[in-house]
């Protein structure tokens, strides 16, 4: 079990008081600009590892710090973007390059030198091969050196994937007792490359004890402008931005961006009045940026802002949250529970966790806003199967987790890899329980659930129950965690046996929410136990929860009656606005009380047809269905079934493709997010797979072979190793040549192996000459090949510039370019 060392600003080693002043949100700071831009302007080749410079030319990246400090930046950030073992290989060792490049920043004169920590240039679990705690492994080997080498803070920049920056933050938590500010880098949509919102970060970076949270690169600051507001709208810390200086495009071989010093300064203007409190420039801009901005923050103070208190939990991808000012209803999925359930049980014992996922994604469908996940048998480690789970459950929902176990141990190893907020299923008020989950929780900025129960069990009264409550919303305030972070749950007791606690559970529902501020959860199916039509006694205890304030049911979402309950209270508490939801959903509804049913069994008429979550195969097409939730584990019996019946052909042309075109289009308007769209592409896969397996050798062909790789003196992989995975799983023969590959290499296979269409990768506005260059080869030695390119610096005129033939902004775009280039 993790120690738990409470973190404040008081437990930190901080430089000075202005600093501190910094992170109290009371004085603004001022960063340096781009790093590469400085080099290129130099004439430095900065080549795959730009690190390397601090060894062999130390005094350029002094120099390069000192035009920034004299421009007025008050924190320069050492040139160790990309200074981990798994990218400097056995070019140098990590503490050699920290040690090198904080000497650089200190003999520039900079009042504070930041530790730069990137990403580390893998895909990270499910859908990579890198581990969480592989990650863990690499930064803190980082946070050590930079700490020894003697940085201020440290600045984790420009991230993309939420666990990674969680694997980042902790390494730095737990490894250092320096300030953390924490930045993740979003596209045009809002959303970073794999769907997190700028609220979500904020809230768990937040939670999770960054110091300050932001924005960098990617866009120009008129465009993070309103990003940041949204950050600034669900966190009290500060806000970081350094925007880069617009786009890039090419002049004279040279690449240049399009936004001069004076726009980029009005702009910054503009988030500062908004409450951006730490500010500085990303890639395009110079020393000539900074001076400008300088003047913006010269003799000012942030501005105060307030924020409205939620109970909030958050996925990588969506943020449920429960406003403290109102009411507001968020169900928990209960069903990954093998409490009773023969077939999960069997299905865990098996190691089967494509149904545990299955439940998951079918209680999503049916209205869930958060999932329940407990995993817990006698002959099953918990420790190791319970992190599995939920890692599964994130590569294919987009719901939050709530963690449930009776393991402390279990709990602490899954919540520490989960990206996201999480909710700890439980706490109670034995003095135990208050020492070991209250600590796990707030390190790991976790959510908790508090049971009522105490050494003297489950009390009789609502008031003895309030009692407990408080008891443990008091320990919680201990450790740092607010009543907005809790959920009492009061516990149901069955009708049954304790008919007189019935309504007492609904008094110190109503008692909790009001005396202590808390939001409030129940096991509402518990009351029926023992009694006959237990839905239609659920569903009237629901109803009457709701009204005494219960604000999350754990409850199945399965359950049409249950749901329609949910559905009607949110038109009654508002929360549905206008009723839309309502009228769309039951419009043309049928009263199961007014159908007749042979029997009379009405109650049976409300579960079948009372306003239960649309089917996704609705047209009778399970593959669609399997397909859309990305259920691979009931794909290969599916399409055995169909097999026998349907031409193979016909099966891929008229069910598979247009399936995955509807996948497709679900990812362009913002509906699906990067992991769902592998999770369905990987169901397809099992699909094509087995039907490959009926047929004879070759009677099927592969849809062609594609060449990917990136570009000579680029070492970053991530989205050219996602587009493979997507292009193998729509049966493309890709050849994946990896990294700072040679264009001679790349010209040789697609000679080779009779390649038409090439995928080329740049991350670095440094190799995008690289990129250029190899485009010119192929077109000139293998004209009928077609070159897409795709990188965090290409936009569609850069690639245009450069002579490409296509420009991907995405993997799902890839994909689509490919069949247009072999359909032609």
């Amino acid at each position: 079990m993790t120690a738990f060392t409470p973190r404040t600003l008081d437990t930190l080693r901080i430089a000075d008081d202005d600093l501190r002043a910094a992170l109290e949100g009371r004085r603004h700071l001022l960063f340096d600009g781009g790093m590469g831009t400085m080099l290129q302007a130099a004439g430095l080749e900065a080549g795959a590892l730009p690190e390397l410079l601090n060894l062999s030319e130390p005094d350029a990246i002094t120099a390069v710090h000192a035009a920034y400090v004299a421009a007025g930046s008050e924190v320069v950030t050492t040139n160790t973007f990309g200074a981990n073992a798994h990218k400097l290989g056995d070019a140098a060792t990590v503490e050699e390059i920290f040690d090198a490049a904080v000497r650089c920043a200190r003999a520039s004169g900079a009042r504070y030198v930041a530790g730069d920590i990137g990403p580390l240039g893998a895909l990270m679990r499910p859908m990579g091969t890198l581990s969480f705690d592989e990650a863990y492994n690499l930064f803190a080997q980082q946070v050590r050196a930079a700490a020894t080498a003697g940085v201020d803070l440290f600045v984790i920049e420009t991230m993309t994937d939420l666990a990674e920056i969680r694997a980042a933050v902790l390494a730095a938590k737990e490894n250092s007792d320096l300030p953390i500010f924490a930045t993740m880098t979003f596209e045009e949509d809002g959303r970073t490359f794999l769907g997190t919102s700028p609220e979500v970060a904020a809230i768990t970076l937040d939670a999770l004890g960054a110091d300050v949270v932001g924005i960098n690169c990617s866009l120009g600051p008129a465009e993070l402008r309103p990003l940041a507001a949204r950050m600034l709208a669900v966190t009290e810390k500060p806000v970081m931005v350094q925007a880069n200086a617009g786009l890039p495009h090419v002049e004279d071989g040279r690449t240049v961006y399009d936004i001069d010093p004076t726009a980029y300064a009005a702009a910054v203007r503009g988030m500062v009045d908004d409450g951006v409190g730490i500010i500085g420039g990303c890639c395009g801009t110079n020393p000539n940026y900074i001076r400008l901005l300088t003047d913006i923050v010269r003799d000012r103070t942030p501005q105060q802002r307030s924020m409205e208190p939620a109970f909030t939990v958050t996925s990588a991808q969506r943020a449920v949250v429960l406003p403290c000012a109102e009411q507001r209803i968020a169900v928990i999925g209960e069903r990954i529970n093998p409490t009773g359930k023969k077939r999960l049980q069997a299905a865990l014992r098996a190691g089967d966790l494509d149904y545990v996922v299955g439940q998951g994604i079918s209680q999503q469908e049916q209205g869930a806003d958060i999932l329940d996940v407990n995993v817990g048998m006698p002959e099953l480690d918990e420790v190791v199967l319970l992190p599995r789970v939920c890692e599964q459950l994130q590569a294919s929902t987009v719901l939050p987790l709530q963690i449930d176990s009776t393991d402390p141990a279990a709990i602490e190893a899954a919540v520490r890899r989960y990206a996201g907020s999480a909710i700890i299923n439980s706490v109670n008020g034995k003095r135990e329980s208050l020492d070991t989950i209250l600590p796990i929780a707030a390190h790991y900025g976790a959510n908790v659930i508090g049971l009522t129960l105490d050494e003297d069990g489950i009390p009789e009264t609502a008031e003895a129950r309030v009692a407990i409550a408080r008891r443990i919303v008091n320990e919680a305030a201990r450790y740092g965690i607010g009543p907005e972070r809790i959920l009492i749950d009061c516990l149901v007791m069955t009708a049954s046996t304790n008919q007189q606690q019935a309504l007492g559970i609904l008094r110190a529902v109503s008692a909790c929410r009001e005396q202590l501020g808390v939001k409030c959860a129940l096991g509402v199916s518990n009351i029926s136990f023992g009694l006959p039509a237990r839905e239609l006694m659920n569903a009237t205890f629901l109803a009457a929860a709701f009204g005494a304030g219960l604000d999350a049911p754990i409850m199945n979402p399965g359950s049409a009656r249950y749901m329609d309950v949910v559905r009607s209270f949110r038109v009654l508490n508002a929360e549905d606005e206008g009723s839309a939801a309502y009228i769309e959903r039951y419009a043309g509804w049928g009263d199961p009380y007014k159908v007749p049913i042979a029997g009379g069994d009405a109650a049976a008429a409300g579960t079948a047809t009372g306003g239960g979550a649309p089917a996704l195969d609705e047209g009778g097409d399970p593959i669609r269905c399997l397909i859309l939730s990305g259920r691979k584990g009931e794909m290969k019996a599916a399409t055995e079934q169909l097999l026998a019946t349907t031409d193979p052909l016909e099966l891929i042309n008229s069910r598979f493709i247009p399936a995955l075109d509807e996948v497709g289009v679900l990812f362009d308007q913002g509906t699906y997010f990067l992991p769902q769209l592998m999770a369905s592409a990987e169901a397809a896969r099992v699909g094509f797979d087995t039907i490959r397996a009926h047929m004879p050798a070759g009677s099927i062909a592969g849809k062609g072979p594609i060449c990917l790789a990136t570009v000579k003196g680029d070492i970053h992989d991530i989205g050219k190793n996602i587009v493979k995975m997507l292009l193998d799983n729509y049966g493309y023969t890709v050849f994946d040549l990896g990294r700072d590959v040679d264009p001679q290499e790349i010209l040789d296979t697609v000679r080779a192996r009779g390649v038409r269409l090439v995928g080329l990768s740049a991350l670095m506005t440094t190799t995008v000459k690289s990129m250029e260059e190899t485009i010119a080869l192929l077109h000139a030695e293998a004209p009928d090949v077609k070159v897409l390119v795709g990188g965090a610096v290409l936009t569609p005129e850069y690639a245009a510039q450069i002579g490409a033939d296509f420009y991907a902004k995405d993997a799902a775009e890839a994909a689509r370019i490919a069949e247009e280039v072999f359909e032609a």
